[in-house]
């Protein structure tokens, strides 16, 4: 069985790199739509400046984008570059998730937080918020996801672990928001749940390096653009996407790097 996995390995990352670019043309949608409180099956696909509906062929990901030359079909307005960089994004962040997790049973719980993430980010930057309709429902879905997958292996554990690491993650942001409210907004401490499961699930040492992380990419990122003289220390920065960074940290190296570090420590 492993070696039909392995042999079948490179079908499978084409498969969620196509799956990535799909996702990603719908993900443009929601970061375009969600913050206005749109829907974002109705109506079709459009040019914002001149209406011009797009056809099938003109919705195609990244492929559509190049046959345009970068621009509306009818009225001529240049197609943001943003389109196609966050379709390919997208494709490239699944294609690592599955990469990193093979076939196992909690893939579709990481490749739907490898999407949120993906949305949360563009409308961070763009909106300075997080939307409840996107964090909330979260929740559900990878408590859902996480639980199928319990079920399935016959072991509770990894789940109980994650509900810790979720209740864990969100009282320590409502602390840090409670005791510095002009430094961290709630929209932060509701998505700080969804990802305290996500690192519970995969260990503690994950779930403290994904916490620390967030922080010391946030500051890191503030004394550079200090020191280009781009904002000063009262600059307000979305904090969303250090914590979207942080947990991909957390998720991918958190468990190896704890282990290291409590190996110099001597334990």
């Amino acid at each position: 069985m492993d070696d039909l996995v392995v042999e079948l390995t490179p079908l499978f990352v084409v498969f969620a790199a196509v799956l990535g670019l799909l996702i990603g043309s719908f993900l443009n949608v929601v970061a375009w739509r969600v913050p206005r409180g749109e829907s974002v099956v109705n109506p079709p696909s459009a040019c914002p400046n001149c209406g011009h509906r797009l056809l099938w062929w003109e919705n195609i990901p990244v492929l559509s984008f190049l046959a345009l030359r970068a621009k509306c079909r009818n009225c001529k307005t240049p197609i943001s570059w943003r389109y196609p960089l966050l379709e390919a994004g997208t494709s490239l962040l699944f294609v690592l998730v599955f990469l990193h997790f093979g076939l196992v049973l909690e893939l579709p719980a990481y490749l739907y937080l490898a999407a949120i993430a993906v949305a949360l980010t563009a409308i961070d930057i763009d909106h300075k918020r997080l939307p409840d309709s996107i964090v909330l429902p979260s929740y559900i879905v990878v408590l859902a996801l996480f639980g199928v997958a319990a079920i399935v292996a016959g072991d509770p554990a990894n789940l109980v672990r994650a509900a810790i690491g979720g209740a864990a993650l969100f009282t320590f942001y409502f602390l840090v928001a409670f005791a510095y409210p002009a430094g961290m907004g709630f929209g932060d401490v509701k998505l700080s749940g969804v990802l305290g499961l996500a690192l519970g699930w995969v260990g503690w040492g994950a779930l403290v390096i994904g916490a620390f992380a967030a922080f010391l990419v946030g500051a890191a990122v503030g004394l550079v653009m200090i020191a280009l003289k781009r904002g000063g220390r009262k600059t307000a920065i979305p904090f969303g996407p250090f914590m979207l960074l942080g947990a991909a940290i957390g998720v991918g190296w958190g468990e190896q790097l704890a282990g290291a570090y409590l190996a110099l420590m001597g334990f």
